[in-house]
């Protein structure tokens, strides 16, 4: 078999495979509008959907759910593989890095100290993971940023973030503990169409900016020298895979709280489905909104007592984690 016919056959694999997570994603989202306490028979669905009838169910509890979740996992999946290409290291995502911590953080602050709510609350969250995304790069920055002292150098602001937001806790009211713990577990409930409009705005600005340096940050993989050398502006690649991957999970965190794992997993999971080279952008956003919504149908429908969608997601993504720190411990990696 030629070269030529090799690659048109990889290509082809490749396009069957997303087409199947985009599938896969529909499917769980029809799901999602069809089966909560109630039924909802799918011609219904569509009907509602098309405004051929009127649905309180479907239109006004399931479908902001559905959207909010799809967008915010998409979110999460593309920020997160963004993250683990640039800096050659799969511990690297921004929920392990702390960039979710501070968005979370900084939320839960405006919650329970200054009574804010709602877009205000949103809007200091995105602000407070730019901040910490670029407190982190400028604590590990030696001359550059290796992923190794990025990764350690997140994780220790984490922790910090994490005893505030514990502190936080403590000090929070009664009226406004139980908004404050959504920012922490990661939460679907209460979603409206109007808080996945933002949230769609930014997957398509710094999702399209992601797309348009794909080709470049593959090619980081094989190290900066061997990207300069192909001619790839490593610097400026850099900057719009940070600023692009930290806005989306930012935006998405402050949609959705910190959804945990979904970041740290999409990429992994839709690397091991593709299984040959090849940009992994779109597969993980497909990836991650599957996740999320996947989680939180479980979470709502499958198990005995009702969960938001993080604390499915945390159980699903712990045993990984612990599952990949034992592979590269006993491989002589440096996790």
């Amino acid at each position: 078999m030629s070269l030529a016919a090799i690659r048109l056959r990889s290509r082809r694999a490749r396009r069957l495979r997303v087409g199947l997570l985009t599938l896969l994603g529909l499917a769980l989202a029809l799901l999602t509008l069809s089966v909560g306490q109630s039924v909802t028979s799918l011609p219904r669905v569509f009907a509602a959907l098309t405004g051929a009838a009127q649905d309180f169910t479907v239109s006004v509890l399931r479908l902001p759910r559905a959207v909010l979740g799809a967008l915010a996992g998409a979110c999460f999946g593309m920020g997160g593989v963004a993250f683990q290409t640039l800096l050659r290291n799969p511990l690297a995502s921004p929920d392990i890095i702390g960039i979710s911590s501070g968005a979370s953080a900084a939320a839960v602050f405006c919650i329970v100290m200054l009574g804010m709510s709602g877009a205000a609350v949103s809007l200091v969250a995105v602000l407070a993971g730019l901040g910490v995304a670029l407190l982190i790069y400028a604590l590990a920055w030696r001359g550059g940023v290796a992923g190794a002292r990025l990764i350690l150098v997140g994780i220790g602001v984490s922790a910090m973030l994490q005893s505030v937001v514990a502190y936080l806790l403590t000090q929070a009211p009664s009226w406004s503990l139980q908004e404050a713990l959504r920012w922490m577990t990661g939460s679907l409930n209460g979603a409206q169409l109007g808080a996945a409009l933002p949230l769609a705005i930014a997957l398509l600005i710094c999702g399209g900016a992601l797309l348009l340096v794909q080709r470049d940050l593959e090619a980081l993989r094989m190290g900066d020298d061997m990207a300069a050398g192909l001619g790839v502006r490593t610097g400026v690649t850099r900057l719009v895979t940070v600023c692009a991957a930290v806005a989306l999970v930012a935006f998405a965190t402050a949609a959705a709280g910190p959804v945990a794992f979904v970041a740290f997993l999409s990429g992994p999971i839709a690397a091991r489905l593709l299984r040959r080279g090849g940009g992994l952008l779109i597969p993980a956003a497909l990836t991650g909104a599957a996740l999320v919504l996947a989680a939180d149908f479980a979470g709502q429908v499958l198990l005995p007592a009702r969960y938001p969608v993080g604390i499915v997601t945390g159980v699903l993504g712990a045993p990984y984690l612990l599952l990949l720190i034992i592979r590269d411990n006993r491989a002589g990696g440096s996790l």
